[in-house]
């Protein structure tokens, strides 16, 4: 019988190694097949690596990814072949990922300020001058000389500073200050994060104007002397084309965004042309293109050059420059940069003679980028623009998009028309890649931005762009009245264009804060479908299929609470019902974007509940039961022993105060010193479940607040 059994076990061992070998020899066919795609998942893996430090918030748990993504490595090591080759490099690139984030944090670390300081009076030198006079905002980045403050600190003032407050000036001025803030709901913008990575370590609000005390120096370096041309030529360009259109104008040419009203950048990004007012690949693509193709039709009028000199080489050297120089010049944001240095990599493919755009060019760009900046990854407009040029490039590869790019000997009617399905095509592709990060990062998306860009992208090529071209060019030389007047006439034709864009029926989608796993699903999706050229690709389509479910399924919170407990927000019936209901932009905003609505009352509006001056209480129904919420409205005195009794009588108690300890709702207590340690708070009552942003930022250096069971993990009593 024992033979008999280890007959079989040996048996059903072989057939299992059997089928295990022929399953690798089947993964190793398919990785020959995709051999020359593989190289594209170089800057993936590496992202993966940090993504995932960044996502999770543990130190143990980015130990644990790089533990693993060892084992995966060491597998690779014993797997022969194109498979071993494949997990060694995924392995190793994964763990370098999240070293490089890891390290990126540590490196940059700089004091921050620990507590809020009230009416601080102190000496500065500024650093940097942010108007934004559309807004009616105005910053300062300011280096205190005070050795109890951080070495960046970012003021913001009520009315726009000085004429003579430029970078390198030094100051004195009443502010008041404190950390840089988390976010207003988890999952939200970071700000604490991005203090951190710009080294800012406190922000706050001016009490006064600030009084120069040494005006700036002559530019002394690069940085100094390119930002002062770019105020100068926002300052000029504002003097010749007003209102928003200038502000537009200004932004294409030096990066300033800050003339543009609120209003025109709503219409500019739910009718899908939000990106024309971020200098990025169509900015560059038309500022080198046009160098390139003016100076070698400038060399090739001289036999004598064409015949000698290599002319397509020091064209496209020159362009290289204008397209560098034009980079510096905006202000080198992660579009510019990642754009710069395509275009690079497409005149050196010129000048080779390979081909000039594929997706290497764009992979190496990626990795480029997120080997120097790798927190990069996070910005929206790092996966915007990516995004955007992996699906035209990606069209423009595959047999459809090589038909409708290929010459042939048609007429002129045809080639226009095929021009058209493929700008058609394009976009739809592009609205599809998009779609998913606008939604997460932004919670809407515009619907029409195809038919939009149809229009707006040839326009501002071959009009909006010449124009502000011929404008600099000519200005100098006292001739650029009449550049200017097309460049303002073009501008406020596109400003009508997305105004009428976006104000048809339907122009935007919105849905609720996309959970993380939903978004992680269709960057999985997409990117397998972008980067497998094989029958393998249409694999994709199954994560997005998934990511999009969980999109829909998503349910915004049934109560948000600000990181201060001054505000406090029910969502109901697709409104926003506010505990104060004048709340600033800033806060309404973020939430009104979380929960995917415009709609904003107040809690004394509710016909369940009652307010008075000092504090209310409401009732909420949810998962087939009642809850009672009080929430403190004011600082006045109040008496301990009703306090005790109301806290008693609710199930959440929100406050911007230190509540007594004898306060104890039957579940949740969010005053002052719980919300100091949990930073904002979203809750979900059916089912019930909490997130803090403490929760979100762990061990990570940028975090705000402590977690440490600042509310009570038990599941709440039943009403009486």
């Amino acid at each position: 019988m024992l033979s008999i059994a280890s007959a079989a076990v040996q048996t059903q061992g072989g057939a299992l190694a059997g089928r295990l070998r022929r399953a690798v020899e089947s993964i190793e066919e398919t990785l020959a097949a995709e051999r020359h795609q593989l190289v594209l998942w170089v800057p993936v893996m590496l992202g993966v690596g940090i993504a995932a430090y960044f996502a999770l918030p543990r130190v143990g748990q980015w130990q644990a990814v790089l533990l693993a993504a060892g084992a995966v490595a060491v597998s690779g090591l014993a797997v022969r072949g194109l498979l071993g080759r494949c997990l060694l490099w995924a392995g190793l690139l994964i763990a370098a990922g999240v070293a490089l984030a890891w390290w990126r944090a540590e490196s940059v670390a700089a004091p921050k300020l620990e507590r809020s300081q009230f009416a601080r009076t102190f000496e500065a030198r500024v650093v940097g001058v942010d108007r934004q006079p559309a807004l009616e905002r105005y910053r300062l980045l300011l280096a205190p000389s005070a050795n109890d403050l951080p070495p960046q600190v970012r003021v913001s003032l009520r009315k726009a500073p000085a004429e003579d407050i430029l970078p390198g000036a030094t100051v004195s001025i009443r502010a008041t200050l404190r950390p840089p803030p988390g976010p207003s709901v988890p999952g939200g913008y970071d700000f604490a994060r991005r203090a951190w990575f710009e080294g800012i370590g406190a922000s706050g609000y001016s009490l006064g104007a600030p009084t120069l005390l040494k005006p700036a120096p002559p530019p002394g370096d690069a940085r100094a002397w390119l930002d002062t041309l770019r105020r100068k030529l926002t300052e000029r360009i504002h003097s010749q084309i007003e209102g928003a259109a200038g502000g537009i104008a200004a932004a294409l040419v030096a990066g300033d965004r800050g003339g543009i009203p609120e209003e025109v950048t709503e219409d500019m990004r739910d009718s899908g042309l939000a990106h024309l007012l971020s200098i990025s690949g169509l900015h560059i693509a038309v500022v080198v293109g046009g160098t390139l193709w003016l100076v070698r039709h400038l060399l090739l009028l001289s036999p004598w050059i064409a015949l000698r000199w290599p002319v397509k080489i020091i064209a496209a050297a020159v362009a290289a420059l204008a397209g560098i120089g034009y980079t510096l010049l905006a202000g080198a944001e992660v579009p510019t940069v990642r754009s710069c240095i395509a275009t690079l990599l497409v005149l050196a493919g010129l000048c080779i003679g390979r081909q000039a755009i594929s997706l290497r060019m764009v992979a190496a760009a990626a990795l480029l980028i997120l080997v120097v900046r790798p927190e990069a990854l996070l910005g929206a407009s790092f996966q915007l623009s990516f995004a955007a040029v992996t699906a035209i490039v990606v069209f423009y590869q595959s047999r459809l998009g090589k038909s409708m790019a290929g010459g042939g000997d048609i007429g002129l009617a045809a080639r226009f028309g095929r021009a058209f399905i493929a700008l058609l095509v394009t976009g739809l592709l592009v609205e599809g890649a998009l779609a998913p990060i606008a939604l997460a990062h932004f919670g809407r998306t515009g619907f029409y931005g195809v038919f939009a860009n149809i229009i707006a992208i040839p326009f501002t090529s071959f009009v909006v762009m010449p124009a502000a071209a011929a404008a600099l060019l000519l200005d100098p030389l006292g001739l650029g009245a009449p550049a200017y007047a097309v460049l303002g006439w073009s501008l406020d034709m596109l400003i009508l264009l997305a105004d009428t864009v976006a104000s048809w029926p339907g122009a935007v989608s919105r849905l609720p804060s996309m959970p993380a796993t939903a978004f992680a699903a269709f960057i999985v999706g997409g990117l397998w479908l972008a980067l497998w050229e094989g029958r393998m690709r249409y694999a994709g389509f199954a994560p997005v299929a998934l990511a999009a479910l969980l999109a829909l399924a998503a349910k915004p919170a049934d109560l948000v609470v600000s990181p201060d407990g001054r505000h406090v927000a029910i969502v109901e019936d697709g409104r926003l019902v506010m505990l104060r209901p004048r709340a600033g932009s800033f806060i309404s905003d973020m939430w009104s974007d979380a929960a995917a609505t415009d709609s904003l009352t107040a809690w004394s509006d509710r016909t369940r509940g009652r307010c008075n001056r000092d504090a209310c209480v409401t009732t909420v129904t949810k998962g087939g039961r009642e809850w009672r919420l009080m929430a403190t409205r004011s600082r006045a005195h109040l008496d301990w022993r009703q306090l005790v009794r109301a806290c008693a009588r609710v199930d959440i108690v929100v406050s911007e105060r230190w509540l007594p300890d004898g306060c104890r709702p039957r579940w949740l207590k969010l005053d002052r010193a719980a919300l100091a340690k949990s930073g904002a708070v979203a809750i979900w009552l059916d089912p019930l479940r909490v997130r803090a942003v403490a929760d979100d930022h762990g061990d990570h250096p940028w975090a705000t607040a402590v977690p440490d069971q600042w509310y009570r993990r038990s599941r709440p009593t039943s009403l009486p």
